[in-house]
């Protein structure tokens, strides 16, 4: 293993955070507190403006929104649609790219509930 470009197997022995490893790489693409919720309702519609999108996710601010909206474009995990209208109409969606990360973040879903019950279960004992 080439502790240089990747984290498969073993963690190398210095900073994890200095290697290429690729499940690093993809948390910090998506592991913010905000992109997840975002990528969700993208998920559940094709097309979403930006104030039904600011509306959806509670206590996200219009800052916040715009940053991880910029940022997920940045990565073509979506794709914005400006029309030339008055007033100005702009859309998101997620891109076949975005669409792919959907089946992995259903797993880690369904990880996730089987640890609520597990440590539901630990705190009842």
């Amino acid at each position: 293993m080439n502790n240089d470009t990747d984290c498969n197997g073993e963690f190398p022995s210095d900073n994890i955070y200095e290697t290429k490893c690729p499940l690093i790489y993809a948390l910090d693409i998506i592991g913010q507190k905000w992109k997840l919720p975002i990528m969700w309702y993208l998920f559940q519609n094709d097309f979403i403006r930006y104030n039904e999108l600011k509306r959806k996710v509670k206590g996200i601010t219009n800052m916040m929104l715009t940053k991880s909206l910029k940022e997920l474009e940045e990565h073509n995990l979506i794709v914005r649609i400006q029309y030339e209208t008055i007033p100005p109409k702009v859309e998101y969606a997620l891109t076949e790219r975005g669409k792919a990360l959907l089946p992995t973040l259903n797993e880690l879903s369904l990880w996730g509930e089987e640890q609520i019950k597990l440590d539901k279960s630990k705190s009842n004992s």
